[in-house]
């Protein structure tokens, strides 16, 4: 089997079988800008992938604290585009959406050679299928845990949507919505249906409040709930159920979701100008960024960074 599908696998296990106590959230922001929880007071590794990108950040964390600023510099001029000498909120938040986009793309293009088996510059959802379920189609009476036809019915479903011209074969770009549907106008509808297939345990086609929380928490025998359970009973009852009918419907998972009025991106540029802007002139000198590295980049000192000193636009 395919990596991807065992990444799948491995995620609904862990669903399926954890107990967490800290909460998980399923609100999307299209590609998201870090994997990790957003807390300044443990470290700042949000910020670093949210700022280089979540592969860029892996390779700045372990580099000398000197080329990190060194490289923190060259980046510092490429981020000011209007060459005032500053960086204001809006260069920043591009800066960072187009971070966002670069780790999407290398995404795409590392499992692009995966998929394309015969090389001939898009991947048919024939291909998608063979190379991803393969090992089950070779022997469907093999005894699993797994439910491989509605896993493949899945991907053949969200397949067909991000195919818009309904050939079955998908290019680049349509494969790019199959692998980041959250990315994509067209395929929220196909991401709101996974979810509430995800969570809808009785199978009615919405989610009640004890789904919701099921969802992110499966509370343990004799063992009081976390603060937050509380606090998401009372998101549920005032916002994420709107017509206070017990339960959430597309509409109001799609709200949940995939929020409209919330751009992650934006709000990850004002939070680095103001823990950056020391004079509060409302835009940031290269200096003050470089005062600031560790929150934008990082730095390990370590032997093993020096290996990693060389990228071309370094």
């Amino acid at each position: 089997m395919m990596r991807s599908l065992w990444a799948c696998l491995v995620l609904c296990a862990v669903v399926g079988s954890s107990k967490p106590t800290e909460k998980k959230s399923r609100v999307h922001d299209e590609e998201p800008l870090s994997r990790i929880d957003h807390n300044d007071n443990k470290n700042f590794d949000y910020d670093h992938e949210a700022f280089l990108g979540q592969d860029e950040a892996k390779t700045f964390d372990q580099l000398p604290q000197e080329e990190s600023k060194r490289r923190l510099g060259i980046m510092v001029d490429q981020i000011d585009s209007n060459r005032d000498g500053f960086v204001s909120e809006d260069e920043l938040k591009l800066w960072i959406k187009n971070a966002q986009k670069k780790h999407v793309y290398e995404s795409v293009e590392r499992q692009w050679k995966d998929f394309d088996l015969n090389d001939d510059g898009v991947i048919s959802w024939d291909e998608y299928k063979n190379v991803t379920y393969g090992t089950y189609l070779d022997d469907p009476e093999v005894d699993s845990e797994y439910n491989y036809i509605a896993m493949m019915a899945r991907d053949e479903r969200r397949f067909k949507v991000a195919d818009t011209n309904g050939d079955l074969i998908a290019d680049k770009h349509e494969f790019t919505a199959f692998l980041h549907p959250e990315d994509h106008e067209h395929m929220k509808d196909v991401v709101v249906q996974e979810t509430i297939e995800d969570i809808d345990k009785d199978g009615d086609g919405f989610i009640d409040m004890k789904e919701y929380i099921g969802d992110m928490y499966t509370a343990e025998e004799e063992s009081e709930d976390p603060e937050w359970v509380e606090s998401e009973r009372q998101q549920f009852m005032e916002f994420r159920d709107k017509n206070k009918d017990g339960k959430m419907d597309k509409e109001e998972t799609l709200d949940w979701i995939l929020p409209s009025d919330y751009d992650h991106a934006e709000a990850e540029a004002k939070h680095l100008l103001h823990e950056s802007d020391a004079n509060k002139d409302g835009k940031l000198s290269k200096q003050e960024i470089l005062n600031k590295f560790d929150v934008f980049v990082g730095s390990q000192v370590t032997d093993f960074g020096e290996a990693l000193l060389r990228h071309d636009e370094f």
